[in-house]
């Protein structure tokens, strides 16, 4: 009874000690984990990780440490893939290849999973974290405790999805886990139920980000930023957040009730009993077509501000960025049922949601047109984020034109469920959000670290991503088109389609090598950041307030508050090249203190999580009682907060914008204007 009630339904037997993969993807797991701790022990740094990052509520370090996520779990993602693309160029004929089908379903749906709430949304909270606050001219988020809280949220679903691979099983569903088959009777192990509370908890963090971010922007602007004064990646910021607002509390009902189904014996989704798999599938859908928007919008606002800057002119057609922003943003919700034409909601129905469909690729349209006039006649730079660019243009236009085409019920009805629509996805998802961001991140990633990345291994990196995309995923149009359905894992060798996936396999390698080099540009540029130096805290000759303060930008942000007169401020201010320096006039600011609470509550909710996969009662009481009283010593903590003094600002900031004057090219520097 007390083993039952400490460990559940934990045991042993849970640990597939049996499987040399997974065994292997463990050792390698614990060998880099005691690798850290060593090296953490050796160089004597626990106190410096505790201070300066674990307990962080600096929104920049909050933003390297979700990239950091990122990064890692896109190794997962991509050794996921690997694995995948090599059953299927393998099992053909009276080869069965080397998974078998219950790894394999698990090794696709943790794929999904993980590219795109562990990969794909901590690498855009990561930009965002960077450069927003920069941006609008404010010294930090609305709500810097719940940012630091949001931040192991979503570690606390990362660690539960990676401590799956070990002990239990992953969800064997696919990356939504439809219903009937996440249901108990056709899923009765523990996958589902990881599935749901990773997503759970990291959701949570995902809705409080949301809610910290919308009320930055409205509320912590700059003096003269009005909403249209606005860089357009903080209005894509504004729009995505608030499609998260909306959108992530449908989730969290949705995987909810599926929860109540597998732990209480409810019916809400189950075949009998009253229950409809179909609810299911619209509740999932209507998060699920707004969640592809809230990862493009912030890449859509990444691209504005890269072909601006390398175009050296104004964005063309601001105003009506804007309003094709807030026009996606709207119209995302209106189109969901295009995801399942084929389940039998009628001709008038599919209609309107396939001409809803199309009526979105208007205002995204807009936008290509915008960026190509803007690079009409400008004075390009074809750096790495202009490349990345580029290739989103062409590959996202093959996205934007297969999506139209299966907006089209006639024609959605032959390749639905089919590698056709794998081939559309990730058009749209790697051409549109990973390009996008890996964009952002080779632009502002001097603002976060001082030194520039090197151009020449960043381009090699690019030109593997561009071709093995291509390689991985046009040979998967033509094998929808001939009938191939997506998660196939063995199929005929009279069908012909082997080599079409042996091309796929072998454009997954590229992309994987593509990968390696951006970690080999990384460790490079780490090694030579001397000669990468940004010492102007403006390398790329931007136009926007971020790239007005030193770089790495000190934690306050700015040392006197900005007032800007009109869009792109800072790019207007280096053109003037006529006003007399002012005088700077330092004032007290305010700041928050570091604090723990967010990583004791993400801690105590992976325990909590854990705890509900397991049904461990003795470890859910305790979970879930250290996060209440968390929470309430927090309430109870008047000790929060500090002013940094203007004597100690001046002489931080004053030898700081002193050496990047003498640094930057005479007459190019200009201050902006002070508030008064």
């Amino acid at each position: 009874m007390l083993e039952k009630f400490v460990f559940g339904n934990l045991s042993l037997a849970a640990i597939p000690f049996h499987n040399p993969i997974i065994m292997g993807a463990a050792i390698f797991m614990a060998s880099m984990a005691a690798l850290i701790v060593g090296a953490l022990f050796y160089y004597q740094q626990w106190t410096w990780l505790w201070r300066e990052w674990l307990t962080t509520v600096d929104h920049k370090k909050i933003g390297v440490m979700y990239i950091g996520l990122a990064l890692v779990m896109l190794v997962r993602g991509l050794m996921d893939a690997l694995m995948m693309r090599l059953q299927q160029a393998l099992a053909v004929g009276d080869s069965l290849g080397y998974l078998p089908p219950e790894h394999y379903d698990q090794i696709f749906t943790a794929h999904g999973v993980i590219m795109i709430f562990f990969m794909a949304m901590p690498l855009m909270f990561g930009l965002i974290n960077l450069v927003l606050p920069l941006q609008i001219g404010a010294r930090d988020v609305a709500f810097p405790y719940l940012n630091s809280l949001s931040l192991w949220l979503a570690m606390a679903g990362a660690v539960l999805i990676n401590i799956s691979l070990v002990v239990g099983d992953f969800a064997a569903t696919g990356w939504l886990a439809y219903p009937p088959l996440s249901e108990l009777a056709y899923s009765p192990g523990v996958g589902v139920d990881y599935y749901i509370w990773a997503l759970q908890i990291s959701g949570v963090g995902t809705l409080l980000s949301g809610i910290n971010f919308v009320v930055t922007i409205l509320k912590l602007r700059c003096p003269g930023m009005t909403l249209m004064r606005m860089p357009v990646f903080t209005w894509t910021v504004l729009c995505s957040m608030i499609l998260v607002i909306l959108a992530f509390p449908v989730l969290t009902a949705t995987l909810g009730l599926l929860s109540l189904d597998r732990l209480l014996g409810m019916h809400f989704f189950t075949a009998d009993f009253g229950g409809n798999a179909m609810v299911y599938i619209n509740m999932i859908w209507v998060w699920g077509h707004p969640e592809v928007y809230i990862l493009i919008l912030p890449a859509f606002g990444i691209y504005s501000e890269v072909v601006a800057t390398f175009s050296k002119k104004y964005l063309f057609g601001y105003t009506t960025m804007v309003w094709a922003t807030a026009a996606i943003t709207l119209l995302s919700f209106l189109v969901w049922l295009h995801h399942f034409f084929t389940m039998g909601a009628g001709a008038n129905v599919n209609a309107v949601f396939g001409i809803a469909t199309m009526i979105i690729s208007i205002p995204t349209g807009v936008k290509v047109f915008n960026w190509l006039f803007t690079m009409y006649r400008g004075r390009i730079h074809f750096t790495t984020p202009l490349l990345w660019t580029l290739a989103f243009v062409t590959t996202f236009a093959v996205g934007g034109m297969t999506g139209v085409m299966m907006a089209i019920p006639a024609i959605d009805f032959q390749v639905h469920n089919s590698l056709f629509l794998v081939a559309h996805f990730h058009n749209a998802i790697i051409g549109g959000v990973v390009f996008g961001y890996f964009a952002g991140l080779t632009y502002w990633f001097p603002k976060a670290f001082g030194f520039q990345l090197n151009e020449r291994l960043g381009k090699y990196a690019f030109w593997l991503w561009v071709v093995g995309f291509y390689l991985a995923f046009m040979p998967l149009y033509a094998l929808g088109l001939m009938g191939v359905t997506r998660r196939i894992t063995h199929y005929a060798a009279s069908t012909g389609w082997h080599p079409y996936f042996v091309a796929a396999a072998i454009g997954a390698v590229f992309i994987a090598s593509g990968f390696c080099f951006q970690i080999a540009q990384l460790v490079y540029s780490f090694k030579t950041r001397k000669t990468l130096q940004d010492v102007t805290g403006d390398p790329w000759d931007g136009r926007t307030l971020e790239w007005s303060i030193p770089s790495p930008a000190p934690f306050y942000n700015f040392a006197i508050t900005p007032v800007v007169t009109g869009r792109d401020a800072f790019w207007v201010a280096k053109q003037e090249k006529n006003k007399a320096h002012q005088k700077p006039h330092y004032e007290d600011i305010h700041m928050p203190k570091n604090t723990a609470t967010g990583l004791l509550i993400g801690v105590f909710s992976g325990a909590f999580g854990f705890a509900l996969v397991w049904q461990s009662l003795g470890l859910l009481i305790l979970s879930l009682l250290a996060i209440v009283v968390t929470v309430v010593a927090r309430s109870f903590n008047q000790d929060t907060d500090y002013y940094l003094k203007a004597a100690d600002l001046a002489a931080m900031a004053a030898p700081i914008s002193e050496t990047k004057r003498e640094s930057t090219s005479e007459g190019q520097y200009n201050e902006l204007p002070q508030a008064s």
